[in-house]
C-alpha cells in the first residue's frame, strides 16, 4: 500500500533514507559523503520547502519512501529510497509510477553521476539524461545544491520534458 506520509512518519523516513543512502558510501566523492547522509535538520527543511513524502508499506512496515515537490512548472522526484533489506523487489518502481500519475507536469530527478544503479532505474522507467549544459541549468533553477554537487550530479527527465536531452 502507498500512503502519503505525515509527521508521524518522520522517524521512519529519516531511518529509510539513511539506511538506503549507505549505498553511496565509497561511490560519491568522499568530500560529499557525510554521516548521517541526511541529518534530521535537513529532512525538516526539505519538508518545510514542500517535499511531500509517500511511503510504500507492507504488513505494517514502511519499506520505501519517495518525495515529490512541485516547483514552478515541474515536479521533482526527491529522496527516493528503499530499505537495504527490501531492494530489488519493485518497491521503487511502484512508488515512482504512483507519483508520476499524481502530476501532469514534466517530472525531473537528480541523482549522483556515479550512482549507475539509480540512473539505470530511472532510465528503465522512461526517463532520459538531459545534456550536461541543461543539467547545470536545471540544478541551479530547481534545486538548492552546491556547485560541487552540481559537478557530481546528473538530471533525468520524463517524456513530458521538452528541454535538451543527451543522446
Amino acid at each position: 500500500m502507498i500512503h502519503r506520509c505525515d509527521e508521524d512518519d518522520f522517524e521512519v523516513i529519516f531511518e529509510i533514507i539513511n539506511d538506503a543512502a549507505s549505498a553511496y558510501d565509497g561511490v560519491i566523492p568522499a568530500d560529499l559523503w557525510r554521516e548521517p547522509y541526511m541529518p534530521t535538520a535537513e529532512l525538516r527543511r526539505e519538508l518545510s520547502d514542500g517535499v511531500v513524502f509517500w511511503g510504500y508499506e507492507e504488513d505494517g512496515e514502511v519499506m520505501g519512501v519517495m518525495g515529490m515537490q512541485d516547483l514552478r512548472d515541474v515536479t521533482l522526484i526527491r529522496h527516493a529510497y528503499v530499505r537495504t533489506a527490501n531492494r530489488n523487489q519493485g518497491i521503487g518502481g511502484r512508488l515512482l509510477s504512483y507519483l508520476r500519475k499524481k502530476t501532469s507536469r514534466p517530472v525531473l530527478v537528480g541523482t549522483w553521476a556515479d550512482a549507475s544503479w539509480a540512473i539505470r532505474f530511472y532510465e528503465d522507467h522512461g526517463f532520459r539524461l538531459v545534456s550536461p549544459e541543461e543539467k547545470d541549468r536545471l540544478l541551479r533553477k530547481y534545486w538548492s545544491v552546491s556547485t560541487r554537487q552540481i559537478q557530481e550530479s546528473v538530471v533525468l527527465a520524463d517524456q513530458r520534458w521538452s528541454g535538451t536531452v543527451a543522446h
